[in-house]
């Protein structure tokens, strides 16, 4: 059983499988489409087929419109699938909800695309399950040794540190709903307050079995006392375009420390793998070859010299 090195390559449209004339995540819309989660630059629109889980597919199908001509072909954890002359399965990543690492066995060699993925605890997504395959293709979007992300529970807490209202930065799939259960689990004394963009996503998630997030929309009037112990969540651009927003306070939630430079709060909270979790799910998968996407993979390539040969992938 050999590893082929051209099983995945980077093609017009992004990461391309010839052995069965498909994409992974493509970055412009395909004929053939097997995507991981239902971030934006994860789930183009378009694709003429889009393999996912049915909580992927339906988050696409809201964000995406119900009139593009897109067959959505959707596929549970665990269900073999094939297309051309590769057999496939999605497992769960703990990325987002319904977000999969994509198995793929040809000639009797699994090739594991893990998508973005983490090992953190999230309770608005499915955990990460490990899965043994010859080649990981991993993500490597924080594979650097001085990356190391604090746990969610002590970033969370610094909310009850003050009685002022926040406004809190996050991306609108994922980071909002998470969020949103970690301040109910941690923060008993607050409220949140949901931007009308976010709303429909948190539906989504209920209608997916994720019902414990306590939310109301956004009310102008219970954000005027300064000191009501509301948590504002909205997406990138509205905190971007209220910058001077008098009588609260601002956090962006993320893992990179450039989104902190200029606020009130910094919450450290990413829904990537960190340097220590990539190891720690390296080890586990076991790989006879690593290759690296959407990063930088030297720090990769330095740790496992002489051990697992790392190939590095640019998309």
């Amino acid at each position: 059983m050999e590893i082929l090195a051209d099983f995945l390559v980077i093609g017009p449209g992004g990461l391309y499988c010839k052995y069965g004339d498909f994409y992974i995540d493509p970055i412009h819309a395909v004929r053939q489409a097997v995507i991981s989660h239902a971030h934006g630059d994860h789930a183009v629109p378009g694709n003429v087929y889009f393999w996912s889980t049915p909580a992927t597919a339906a988050i696409a199908k809201y964000r995406h419109g119900r009139q593009n001509n897109t067959h959505y072909e959707q596929v549970h954890f665990g269900q073999e699938f094939k297309i051309g002359s590769v057999h496939l399965k999605l497992i769960p990543a703990g990325h987002i909800l319904g977000s999969a690492q994509i198995l793929m066995e040809y000639q009797g060699v699994k090739y594991l695309y893990t998508g973005d993925y983490k090992l953190q605890s999230d309770e608005t997504c499915e955990p990460i399950s490990p899965v043994q395959a010859d080649v990981m293709i991993t993500e490597s979007t924080f594979a650097n040794p001085t990356i190391k992300h604090p746990h969610p529970d002590s970033e969370i807490c610094k909310f009850n540190n003050t009685s002022f209202n926040v406004m809190l930065g996050c991306y609108s799939l994922g980071k909002a709903q998470r969020l949103n259960a970690l301040i109910q689990a941690n923060c008993p004394g607050k409220t949140v307050l949901l931007h009308h963009s976010i709303l429909p996503i948190h539906k989504i998630y209920e209608q997916f079995g994720i019902n414990q997030l306590r939310y109301l929309p956004f009310d102008r009037k219970l954000m005027k006392q300064a000191t009501s112990n509301y948590i504002y969540l909205v997406p990138p651009v509205t905190f971007n375009n209220h910058h001077r927003a008098k009588n609260l306070l601002r956090a962006f939630a993320s893992g990179w420390s450039h989104h902190h430079a200029v606020n009130d709060i910094s919450i450290f909270i990413s829904d990537h793998a960190d340097w220590d979790d990539i190891i720690s799910y390296v080890n586990k998968v076991q790989p006879k070859e690593i290759w690296t996407l959407h990063g930088k993979g030297e720090h990769l390539q330095q740790y496992f010299k002489d051990k697992i040969p790392v190939k590095v992938l640019n998309q």
